[in-house]
């Protein structure tokens, strides 16, 4: 059966996994969820225009184009490791706590200076995501990029397994999805499965060497070395007020940029961007213009201007390491007049609460002011005088009788507090 779904695809190159986005001759993998069966929509995607339809139950049909499996995501991955085996093209995966969206459009943007990428898109990183990104791959591709989010050990060694990186780029290993990984080691030695990975199959990593946990995991392996002052690159933050600018120099060339990324710590997705595109001998001159030319979006470390204030959104994810970078580029800003919204940080387990509290005390510490949204801040709100709310509509009522005018105000929470609910009151 998975040689014929493999042949199949090769004939369309179009998978779905969702009935609402079928295009002509796709494959349809109907995937299982806790809200849902995609084995029920099996008929359905047929009728849509699906050349094929994979399932893992029985459907009461006798028609030849359904492929009953053992179970349909493994049959996805499965494809998708078989395909990419076909590819005889660099791949380098990204994974990190923080800035591994952001590290990776910038990789794209540069690299895009000389070759054909594919790159993941959004943030279609996780079992799910990857091979389906993988599959979106097209034959005259030069580069992949693809990225690799996790929130347990083993995650990214099973991704490795079908995505096969021949190289590995770590951002770095932060307080992230702490519950699933069981504390900051958990962390350490679940990012760290790519160095493993890429450094057993003969590859190469790219390390920024001035983060200690990332120089202390790929001991021992093959790596390019980086940072701000590491690997033959001096890279020194300029200015941040409103947007991140930079100086950059090395042996042959020096320069002063602006980009359009808000935050002092997008330095480091910055030099990451520069090593690889170095690496793959992208001109230098041509790496900086595309650092620069790169907007950002999606509430990542993107700019917006209101009818009233100038907002730094962020609040795609949050964890602890990225909201304290975040409060402490807000107060670097040079507006007289700064604000934040804070949302709860998820998946944070038993540690959740003291974090939040360290959040609270590291704002208040910074000068700051600003309301915090969630449960968890407003259970642990007795530490400081913010104002705090359990959920947005509060915060979105309160915020609107402020009236604030003329401030620079951060918005950062994680995904599902959707902090951009309150983007009418600011």
């Amino acid at each position: 059966m998975e040689s014929r779904i493999f042949d199949q695809f090769l004939k369309v190159r179009a998978v779905s996994t969702d009935t609402r986005k079928i295009t002509k001759d796709c494959i349809f993998f109907a995937l299982k969820g806790e809200n849902f069966n995609g084995n029920s929509f099996a008929l359905m995607a047929l009728e849509q225009g699906a050349s094929m339809v994979v399932v893992d139950e029985e459907i009461s049909s006798d028609d030849e184009r359904i492929i009953l499996v053992d179970d349909v995501l493994t049959s996805l991955q499965n494809l998708s490791g078989r395909y990419r085996q076909t590819l005889k093209i660099p791949f380098l995966a990204i994974t990190g706590s923080n800035g591994k969206t952001t590290t990776k459009e910038l990789l794209r943007n540069v690299l895009l200076k000389k070759f054909r990428v594919s790159a993941t898109i959004g943030n279609l990183n996780n079992h799910i995501g990857v091979p389906l990104t993988l599959l979106s791959i097209p034959d005259d591709c030069e580069i992949a990029i693809i990225e690799m989010g996790a929130n347990h050990q083993g995650e990214i060694k099973s991704y490795c397994a079908y995505a096969a990186p021949d190289f590995g780029m770590i951002t770095n290993m932060g307080k992230a999805h702490l519950e699933g990984f069981g504390g900051e080691e958990g962390v350490v030695k679940g990012k760290k499965e790519l160095y493993d990975y890429v450094h057993s199959h003969k590859g190469k990593l790219f390390v920024n060497v001035e983060l200690e946990k990332l120089k202390m995991a790929s001991q021992g392996m093959d790596f390019i070395p980086y940072g701000f002052n590491s690997g033959g690159m001096h890279l020194e933050l300029v200015s941040e007020s409103p947007v991140v600018n930079y100086q950059y120099a090395d042996k042959t060339f020096s320069g002063e940029f602006s980009t359009q990324l808000a935050g002092a710590y997008n330095l480091y997705n910055i030099a990451s961007a520069i090593v690889v595109g170095q690496f793959f001998q992208v001109p230098i001159r041509e790496i900086h213009e595309a650092i620069c030319e790169y907007t950002p979006d999606n509430n990542r470390s993107q700019l917006l201007k209101t009818e009233r204030n100038l907002l730094i959104m962020d609040a795609y994810n949050a964890n602890p390491s990225s909201l304290e970078f975040a409060l402490k580029s807000l107060a670097n800003q040079q507006s007289e007049k700064k604000y934040f919204v804070m949302g709860d940080m998820r998946e944070l387990g038993e540690s959740g609460p003291e974090e939040h509290k360290n959040m609270l005390h590291i704002a208040a510490s910074l000068g700051l002011n600003g309301i915090t949204v969630g449960p968890i801040f407003k259970a642990v709100s007795a530490e400081n005088n913010f104002p705090a709310f359990n959920e947005n509509k509060e915060a979105l009522e309160y915020l609107s009788k402020q009236n604030l005018e003329g401030f620079t105000i951060l918005v950062k929470g994680s995904r599902g507090i959707k902090l951009e609910e309150l983007l009418p009151a600011l």
